[in-house]
């Protein structure tokens, strides 16, 4: 369904009525064929076309047909788009609902093999970027360790940022 449908009828109804407009220029003009074109039927379309509607007799049967067409084009339209007869997503893209962050001696452990990988040394917002945990929690996950002694913290002498060294990784 296009703009211009939806604008003259919001619900989409109107390719029916313009399919039998379509059909009726056919017998006024020698153009039959359009109806079927308009659905999406573009080789049994072209054939009508070039033969008259073959021979006004397919013009008349279509008659019949067009609103079995409407449907089938309406069909091939909601399954190209993924959605079903009712208009529900086929498909529903995943997402995930919740992340697993990890917590404790996961997160301590966590935080060491990302130091480990950074030559020994690590700052709170890169152990947030590779932990998915909050500040909070890296934060203190890194004051725990500085307490223990397994961490030394110091200024980065570039950016100034507050940065925990891991004496033992040291490289």
């Amino acid at each position: 369904m296009n703009n211009i449908d939806r604008q003259i009828n919001p619900t989409g109804n109107n390719r029916l009525p313009i399919s039998y407009i379509l059909c009726g220029l056919g017998f006024i003009f020698p153009v039959g064929g359009l109806h079927r074109i308009y659905n999406g039927k573009f080789g049994t379309g072209l054939l009508w076309l070039c033969t008259f509607g073959l021979f006004y007799v397919g013009q008349f049967v279509d008659l019949l047909l067009i609103p079995g067409m409407v449907e089938e084009y309406k069909r091939n339209l909601r399954s190209q788009s993924g959605v079903s007869a009712f208009g529900v997503p086929l498909n529903p893209p995943v997402v995930a609902t919740q992340v697993h962050v990890p917590k404790g001696n996961d997160l301590m452990i966590r935080l060491i093999e990302v130091a480990e990988s950074r030559g020994g040394s690590l700052t709170v917002t890169q152990g947030v970027k590779a932990t998915g945990a909050s500040f909070a929690e890296v934060e203190t996950a890194l004051k725990e360790m500085f307490k223990s002694g397994y961490v030394k913290i110091d200024n980065d002498p570039v950016s100034g940022a507050v940065t925990y060294y891991f004496h033992e990784l040291d490289q």
